[in-house]
């Protein structure tokens, strides 16, 4: 499959401070690839970098096949940009930004009159930028990375701004983008967007790129303890410290909380069996995405 970006040992610092750390990353051709990780750990630097908007100090980088660094201007031809930080003139109406940055892609342009309408921007497009709400700021900014039909698209904290309705619906349209034959890259603070849209994601620490996996691949791989939860009116419990794989257990109420590794489901539903007790509320609480995220930032340093 062609590598719509590759980098290697990507390094980026700001006098003493190091932004970017020997990063090394492939995104394949048509895949939706998340970038996770705390403020300041070098998601928004790298993703600026691959656009030619910053210059690094070292690394090696190709975007669809080009240099950002030397072919800069011919790469954003190609790209859709929504930035963290970005801004437009406050008299500048929403059909005015749309139809300029679409007239500047040339035959290559979709109708910006779709593009509004996809992200509910289409009955303010006469307003001027400075009298939009936030979210409505927010569409425009993704509307405009789209309008263009590009074939990589760098998305930055996309939903950031919107409800949760619209949220949903900007997850549908970047799937239909993807379908399209897009590539997109998402830098994102919500798991559930990673879950919901991402093939793979990097998890960023200092700088660095401390794990890359599918969302459910990065779950298997960390699971670590899980809890599992039954009520029962028993309240001799100590037989569960003979069942394999359970490291403690406790009882809130008529609930029994039992925390073990491996197959301790398996293990505590048999033992609950063979006692003559079948709860119908067995249940296993696995980690979360946001458990496991919180687990590799801590233990890759502050």
């Amino acid at each position: 499959m062609e590598r719509v970006v590759a980098v290697e040992h990507l390094r980026k610092t700001y006098r003493e401070v190091i932004a970017v750390d020997d990063v090394t990353l492939e995104i394949d051709q048509n895949e939706i690839y998340g970038i996770i990780g705390p403020n300041g750990s070098g998601k928004t630097t790298t993703v600026e970098i691959l656009q030619g908007l910053r210059q690094p100090d070292g690394g090696a980088i190709r975007v669809l096949g080009l240099d950002p660094r030397t072919q800069g201007e011919e790469l954003r031809r190609r790209i859709g940009s929504q930035l963290q930080e970005s801004a437009l003139p406050d008299r500048i109406k929403v059909w005015e930004a749309l139809d300029l940055f679409a007239t500047a892609a040339g035959r290559n342009h979709r109708d910006w009159h779709e593009a509004a309408r996809q992200w509910g921007i289409y009955d303010r497009r006469n307003a001027a930028f400075a009298n939009l709400s936030g979210g409505q700021r927010q569409r425009l900014f993704i509307a405009l990375a789209l309008v263009t039909d590009p074939v990589l698209v760098f998305l930055d904290e996309m939903t950031t701004g919107l409800d949760p309705a619209a949220r949903r619906v900007a997850w549908e349209l970047i799937r239909s983008v993807r379908e399209r034959g897009a590539t997109i890259l998402l830098v994102t603070h919500f798991m559930d967007e990673v879950e919901h849209l991402c093939d793979r994601v990097s998890v960023f620490q200092r700088g660095r790129i401390v794990r890359t996996d599918s969302p459910s691949g990065l779950v298997q791989k960390h699971r670590g303890v899980r809890t599992v939860r039954f009520s029962m009116t028993e309240r001799d419990l100590e037989w569960l410290s003979r069942v394999p794989d359970v490291d403690s257990f406790e009882s809130e109420g008529d609930h029994v909380l039992v925390r073990g590794t491996n197959a301790v489901l398996a293990h505590v539903g048999a033992a609950l069996v063979a006692r003559g007790i079948t709860p119908p509320d067995l249940r296993v609480d696995l980690p979360t995405l946001e458990d496991v995220y919180m687990s590799l930032v801590e233990a890759n340093g502050p």
